[in-house]
């Protein structure tokens, strides 16, 4: 199997019960999630908003807390502060508390809806 771009883009369809204030990119970077209660923990991101972040643990976090995460984007490496808001089995959603460290998050999806758009067969 070809490894696959670790910079995947894409939009994840949202239905109107899941409407966001932020789209949805798919990302799938590695994280490390540093936890009071769980110490420092890998994953994978599944997805990435301007708001927020969703990753794949193998330890469960405690829903609430608040956690330190780092990542790499294209547009740089983000350190920052997130509360754990859901959780679905392995998968986890964590949103963003620190707006002082958050452009290269800013930039990888407004860089990720350009790359949407082109693709969209209505902009032909």
């Amino acid at each position: 199997m070809e490894a696959e771009n670790k910079f995947t883009t894409g939009p994840l369809l949202a239905t109107a019960i899941d409407a966001r204030r932020h789209p949805r990119f798919k990302l799938g970077v590695d994280i490390s999630i540093n936890s009071r209660t769980c110490g420092l923990l890998k994953g994978h991101t599944v997805d990435i908003s301007q708001s927020g972040i969703a990753a794949m643990l193998r330890i469960e976090v405690p829903v609430g807390e608040i956690v330190e995460l780092d990542f790499t984007l294209p547009f740089g490496r983000v350190t920052t502060y997130a509360a754990v808001r859901q959780r679905s089995a392995f998968r986890y959603g964590f949103q963003f508390l620190e707006l002082s460290d958050l452009e290269a998050i800013r930039s990888t999806c407004r860089q990720f809806a350009v790359e949407q758009a082109l693709r969209s067969p209505d902009s032909h």
